[in-house]
């Protein structure tokens, strides 16, 4: 949107109660003309100004322009929220794209295929670099947007350019002119079973350590496959024995990274221990958690927490309560709901719910729709209270992937149908206010 010649405008969203932007009489409508003097291209500007401390701002309020002063600290944030423009789409073609494998009829919004280096910096969403032009690299380098999240998936070229379906720019040169500028980046790896596993790997890490300390940390992750891959390549899924050889080559790269660096640098996801049959490491393993948002690390962290609550809780009488969750991490809520129920006196029971919506080998929690649930849970007592991790539901609202509302489940099951945090302190939460006729928070 523009006012006159070349000026840009972007709209003012919401204004967040008691900021400096509402003291200062900004209001939802009015439209940002320029942060510190400088013509904004887009929402990233201001987060980039708050982020050194904004010091003005010029807004069109109506037919009015005003030019207000904040003269905020580094970090202070003004309030304001803008705008956000389509993001930029990925022109990847890669075998494992998990929107690829999307059953037909969800909602619009599930099928866009996002790489944009602004949400990558603001919220460590991870792109290939393979769309990324001059001009983003060169705002990147310029701005020091730090750290950034990169799927790296093979520094062999023929094989990543089979892996994402496309030839582009050598993804090491264009890593290496990020570190050379002082940009941190965490990096990931989405392993496919006889394609870049086994020596493929081994290189893959051994490059990205030659890059230390600018390459903060990398993930291992065990490729996802649906049920709806009928159109696609074959894909063969991680096997306990292929697992576990993915495993001991990451064993043998933390200990030389120790050695050399002292951190472990790289680490692979929970799911590669569950499909291997081995016990989660302790948790001083996962250091201070770079890639906890990537599944690695979090079922360590339930662990300790676990023990943590069974320290705390405390007799809290006879209750029925049903706690949903995937298959993947079904074992680790059954042992500590059978502790936790013999500790408060509550009958906790886990049911783990078959992903039957998108099949394949999908089985963790965060994929888990409201019809499965409605198709999987049966024989519930009269007043047994039923719990689903608030993982299961969207961001910004109570709703499955398959867009059944909470209160649409409620009403299906006939009885109160809650969300709760995916910790064991959100489940002790839980039973604490069912047990004092309440209900616990939905925390969406």
């Amino acid at each position: 949107m523009y006012l006159g010649v070349g000026t840009p405008m972007i709209l003012v969203e919401q204004v967040l109660p008691g900021s400096p932007a509402e003291e200062l009489g900004v209001v939802p409508g009015d439209h940002l003309l320029a942060v510190d003097n400088l013509p904004p291209a887009d929402f990233l500007d201001l987060s980039l100004a708050e982020r050194e401390g904004l010091q003005s701002l010029e807004l069109k309020h109506g037919e009015e322009t005003w030019e207000l002063q904040l003269d905020l600290e580094p970090g202070e944030l003004s309030g304001l929220v803008l705008e956000q423009p389509v993001p930029m789409i990925c022109g990847n073609r890669c075998l494992f794209c998990f929107v690829h494998q999307l059953p037909k009829g969800m909602r619009k919004s599930l099928y866009i295929k996002d790489e944009d280096y602004r949400y990558s910096y603001l919220h460590g969403a991870y792109i290939t670099l393979s769309n990324l032009n001059e001009e983003g690299m060169s705002r990147i380098l310029s701005r020091q947007l730090s750290p950034l999240y990169i799927s790296v998936h093979a520094t062999d070229e023929k094989v990543r350019e089979r892996l994402l379906g496309r030839s582009g720019n050598p993804i090491l040169p264009q890593l290496k002119k990020l570190t050379d500028a002082g940009i941190k980046l965490h990096t990931q790896i989405v392993a496919c079973p006889g394609i870049n596993d086994g020596t493929v790997l081994d290189q893959s890490i051994r490059d990205l350590e030659k890059l230390s300390p600018h390459i903060l940390s990398l993930a291992i992750v065990a490729v996802g496959l649906t049920g709806h891959r009928k159109t696609l390549p074959s894909l063969a899924p991680f096997e306990r024995h292929s697992a576990r050889a993915v495993l001991r080559l990451i064993e043998e790269a933390q200990e030389r990274n120790l050695a050399s660096r002292k951190s472990r640098f790289v680490w692979p996801v929970d799911e590669f221990y569950l499909l291997a049959e081995e016990r989660i490491p302790p948790r001083e393993i996962y250091e201070d958690l770079p890639q906890i948002e990537n599944g690695v690390g979090l079922l360590a962290v339930f662990e300790e927490e676990a023990q943590e609550v069974l320290t705390e809780a405390h007799h809290l009488g006879p209750l029925r309560v049903t706690l949903l969750t995937g298959e993947s991490a079904f074992p680790t809520l059954k042992r500590f709901s059978a502790q936790l129920s013999q500790i408060t006196g509550a009958h906790l029971r886990v049911q783990a719910i078959k992903n039957r919506f998108f099949s394949g080998e999908t089985s963790v929690a965060g994929l888990i729709t409201g019809s499965d649930i409605l198709s999987q849970v049966h024989s519930l007592g009269e007043e047994e209270s039923v719990l689903v991790p608030d993982v299961m539901l969207r961001q910004d609202a109570p709703v499955f992937l398959d867009d059944l509302t909470l209160e649409e489940l409620s009403h299906r099951l006939q009885r109160e149908v809650v969300a709760i945090a995916s910790d064991p302190w959100g489940i002790l939460d839980a039973l604490e206010h069912l047990s004092e006729g309440g209900v616990p928070v939905v925390r969406v």
